[in-house]
């Protein structure tokens, strides 16, 4: 049984799956900018936002980690788990991830955030879908 209430644990995973969420979007990156895409500037535009966007909430997550002595600490990985060591109030955790697990946890973060980025941007419409206002006849 964890000692670490579920609030805490959700911030600890956080330090785990946001730095696999900017490893997949760096990766990706550097791919569109191999690509032969012809506008490659909107795709890496967004990429940027929302590395930017995670870098900031890793950024409060490790504060978070170290004003309240808390340290996540990866063990050892083979094909199917990963074990992560939890520091907290002076205990120490072993936890094992199932790598699937990881990856689609990843996976819908990734969707999460390109998703809220691309929402942004798809709001604005253009003047071509604009609706024509209607004319007051007087």
């Amino acid at each position: 049984m964890t000692r670490i209430p579920d609030n805490e644990r959700d911030v600890i995973e956080q330090a785990i799956y946001l730095p696999m969420v900017l490893s997949v979007l760096r990766r990706d990156l550097r791919m569109i900018e191999k690509s032969p895409f012809k506008l490659k500037k909107p795709y890496q535009e967004l990429i940027q936002k929302t590395m930017n966007i995670i870098q900031k909430e890793l950024a409060a997550v490790k504060h978070h980690l170290q004003k309240n002595n808390i340290r996540v600490k990866k063990i050892k990985s083979d094909n199917a788990f990963t074990m992560y060591m939890f520091f907290y109030k002076g205990y120490e955790e072993h936890h094992n991830y199932f790598n699937p697990r990881l990856r689609n946890r990843v996976e819908e973060l990734l969707t999460d955030y390109l998703g809220s980025g691309s929402r942004t941007k798809s709001q604005a419409r253009s003047p071509e879908t604009e609706p024509t206002p209607k004319k007051k006849e007087t």
